[in-house]
């Protein structure tokens, strides 16, 4: 049976064993065909991650697709209905790891922006891709990167388009112009252990612990905005005790996460924690992690191409979300790029028999394809 372009390309990805951070050849693979559309492509190898800059034109605006080629691992594969790394299609569905998050972004944006050139050789401005194999991982050698040798250089990206799965129920429904921050707390309660019958000579870390997270939970940390719900603070994991009933502790581990508005900074939210903290007047220690800061692309000449394709394409009138949890684009967008995500639907991803809608796969690449036309034809 011969499939559309873009299906072939998605199982050719799907089949390289890609598990953060290795590539396994898919950039060598994306390479391979941009060179002979006239892209230069840039590897950029940082420590165990692998990195591709492509770029055709020297004009602005620049245009950017942006993904990654690395998927998370497939836990235990006889939970699977399918070989994971053996792309099958079954009932119009594309099953594989990789499938949905995010391979399939990257296998539309591709044969969209080849049909493109095609059909506009003299398009205006410059096209490029930003393709990592460290998304899935500790983020730290990928996509932010990349990003500070192009700030570097002062080379500025206008247009962005992630290819993460933002729709739910059809392709292009929902789009993401803008993540709520996250920040995460990793705080040492620090008390005496001790016998549990001698109450006076121990200092219970756990009862230090339960007023100051209580405060934490209950306290209003910002209204949101038009575009941002409430900051939301979660206690993500507590360990304590030694495991015996008679002993009274000597610290208690808490972590928790922010995940915040555009409403408040990183900075502004440690302060406040610490402030609670102090205020207790017990020994601590707090170990902050940055995962991202919070950004929104507004309404604009971006986000207006990719509806307008969107509508063109099937008929959706698209609604613009900030919901979910973070992605690459949270190192482009600080850039002053308007960027945005889109891609297939997300129901499945990190799943067991992660899938992808085929006949979608298509309308999203026509997508790229007349977004790219909207903003550079």
């Amino acid at each position: 049976m011969t499939h559309s372009p873009v299906v072939t390309l998605l199982q050719d990805l799907i089949s390289r064993r890609s598990v953060t951070p290795e590539d396994a050849g898919c950039q060598d693979l994306l390479i391979a065909r941009l060179e002979k559309l006239g892209f230069v492509c840039e590897t950029m190898e940082f420590e165990d991650t692998l990195n591709l800059w492509a770029r055709k034109g020297t004009e602005a605006p620049l245009f950017c697709f942006a993904g990654h080629t690395d998927v998370v691992p497939t836990g235990p594969e006889s939970k699977w209905d399918t070989p994971p790394f053996e792309p099958t299609i079954i009932d119009g569905m594309l099953y594989g790891r990789g499938a949905a998050d995010m391979k399939s972004g990257i296998a539309a944006f591709m044969i969209g922006l080849e049909a493109f050139i095609e059909e506009h050789k003299d398009h205006k401005g410059s096209i490029a891709l930003l393709i990592t194999s460290d998304e899935e991982g500790p983020f730290i050698n990928g996509t932010t990167r990349v990003i500070d040798v192009l700030e570097a250089r002062n080379e500025k990206i206008d247009y962005c388009i992630v290819g993460e799965p933002s729709s739910t129920g059809h392709v292009g429904d929902i789009i993401k112009n803008g993540r709520r921050g996250s920040l995460t707390a990793d705080i040492t309660f620090k008390g005496t252990q001790g016998h549990v019958a001698y109450p006076h000579l121990v200092n219970n870390p756990i009862h230090l612990a339960a007023p100051v997270l209580t405060e934490l939970v209950q306290t209003e940390w910002d209204k949101g905005n038009q575009y941002f719900p409430a900051t939301s603070f979660q206690i993500t994991n507590f360990n304590s005790g030694t495991g015996a009933s008679n002993v009274v502790p000597g610290d208690a581990v808490v972590q928790c996460n922010f995940r915040y508005s555009t409403e408040l900074t990183a900075d502004m939210l440690t302060e406040k924690v610490e402030t609670i903290l102090n205020k207790a007047g017990f020994e601590y220690d707090i170990k902050w992690t940055y995962n991202g800061q919070p950004f929104i692309t507004e309404p604009g000449s971006l986000t207006d191409a990719v509806a307008q394709a969107i509508l063109s394409t099937n008929g959706i009138t698209t609604e613009l979300s900030t919901s979910g949890g973070t992605s690459d684009a949270r190192f482009i967008a600080p850039t002053g790029a308007q960027v945005v995500e889109l891609g297939p639907i997300n129901a499945t991803i990190h799943k067991v028999n992660e899938s992808t809608n085929i006949a979608q796969l298509d309308e999203l690449v026509d997508i790229f394809k007349l977004t790219l036309k909207n903003l550079l034809a």
